[in-house]
């Protein structure tokens, strides 16, 4: 997958389309994310034990990763990605807009 955990990436399709997140985590068999404030949806949960009132929580879930791009904190703008080798030889992400690198 082009996403990693804790990379910033900008929904590009779906009904939130333009939302900026960042990625809680990654599920690589099924090719989705989780990102943190996006696909929003509400659950309702009965009470456990007697006396205890039910609830309704608030939780994200996840969407597919050819939805998402990353998205440049610094220039405000979503990029795809290449990948190149640094200096050190090491292979690493790069925004092919902006030539930010991001590991």
């Amino acid at each position: 997958m082009h996403v990693k955990k804790g990379d910033t990436v900008q929904v590009i399709a779906g009904s939130e389309k333009g939302k900026v997140g960042e990625v809680l985590r990654t599920f690589p068999e099924t090719s989705k994310v989780l990102i943190k404030g996006v696909n929003v949806k509400t659950k309702h949960v009965k009470p456990q034990q007697e006396g205890e009132s039910g609830q309704i929580t608030t939780i994200e879930f996840p969407i597919h990763s050819s939805n998402v791009m990353l998205y440049s904190t610094k220039q405000k703008v979503a990029s795809r990605i290449c990948y190149t080798f640094n200096s050190d030889g090491r292979k690493v992400r790069m925004l092919k807009k902006t030539g930010e690198v991001i590991d």
